[in-house]
């Protein structure tokens, strides 16, 4: 019988890579939408897609073969790491051109082209780095995949914020996510600062939790919004129309700040 240490439900170490497998693979999906509003104008919007579409194969790959070659595991995986980092990033400042850079003022940053969101790819780029690099059995670990998931809280508030603004939060129901997004940072700040209780471990837990309701409440309004869109053609409405994917940030980030309190949870006093 294998030992529990190397069955993959009893390593968070591959909860985290699968995790960041999915994110990166749902991506494709996110883009596709996000990149049709224009029909992909500019040739370089395919590199996100087509990056999203491989990227998920080669870390399967290098998954499967972790235990018998893991220098091949890590190399992969920093491969792709890097690779999604230098596409987020690069994917922040081409969105910005858009507007921003030739204006510089906040109005500009609100109607430019999403800027928030490439950044899921550095930050999945640093998961997968981090998680090659720090010692999963440690508390660093913890903190590093907690911090990450703070990170992503903070981009879901600026790109709420944002996102809302355009309409100049027309349904008072838009500040919700902005809300929720500060109250989970607040939260998720403190272990990263502190020792703190499993007491409160359980409520960052809790809040979070909360956190995912929020998003699929969200998702729910926004699919429903779509539905009911101008358009006789259900996937223009989709397009053009409120973002479905971006609420389902909130249960995505819920599960990443998870797997961090659960191993902190086991190292808390």
């Amino acid at each position: 019988m294998a030992r529990l240490s190397e069955r993959w439900w009893a390593r968070p170490q591959i909860w985290v890579e699968v995790f960041a497998i999915l994110n990166i693979g749902f991506l494709t999906f996110d883009i596709y939408l996000a990149h049709s509003v224009n029909q992909f104008r500019n040739q370089a919007e395919y590199i996100p897609l087509i990056f999203s579409a491989t990227a998920p194969v080669v870390l399967i790959l290098a998954l499967l073969v972790r235990y018998r070659w893991p220098a091949v595991w890590k190399d992969l995986g920093y491969l792709v790491g890097w690779a999604a980092v230098i596409v987020g990033l690069t994917g922040v400042i081409l969105h910005l051109e858009s507007h921003f850079f030739y204006e510089r003022t906040l109005r500009s940053l609100t109607y430019s082209a999403p800027f928030a969101a490439p950044l899921a790819y550095a930050g999945l780029g640093f998961l997968l780095i981090m998680n090659r690099m720090v010692d999963p059995e440690s508390r660093e670990w913890a903190q590093w995949v907690l911090l990450l998931a703070l990170g992503g809280f903070i981009g879901n508030f600026v790109f709420s914020l944002a996102d809302h603004a355009e309409n100049g939060f027309f349904n008072p129901f838009e500040w919700v996510p902005v809300v929720a997004s500060a109250i989970a940072v607040g939260f998720l700040a403190v272990p990263l600062i502190v020792l703190v209780s499993r007491k409160y471990i359980d409520l960052c837990a809790v809040v979070l939790l909360l956190e995912s309701v929020v998003g699929l409440w969200g998702f729910v309004l926004h699919a429903t919004a779509n539905l009911r869109g101008p358009s006789i053609h259900p996937f223009e409405n989709f397009v053009y129309g409120a973002p479905p994917m971006a609420p389902l940030l909130f249960p995505n980030l819920m599960i990443l700040g998870i797997i961090a309190l659960w191993q902190l949870r086991g190292k808390a006093a």
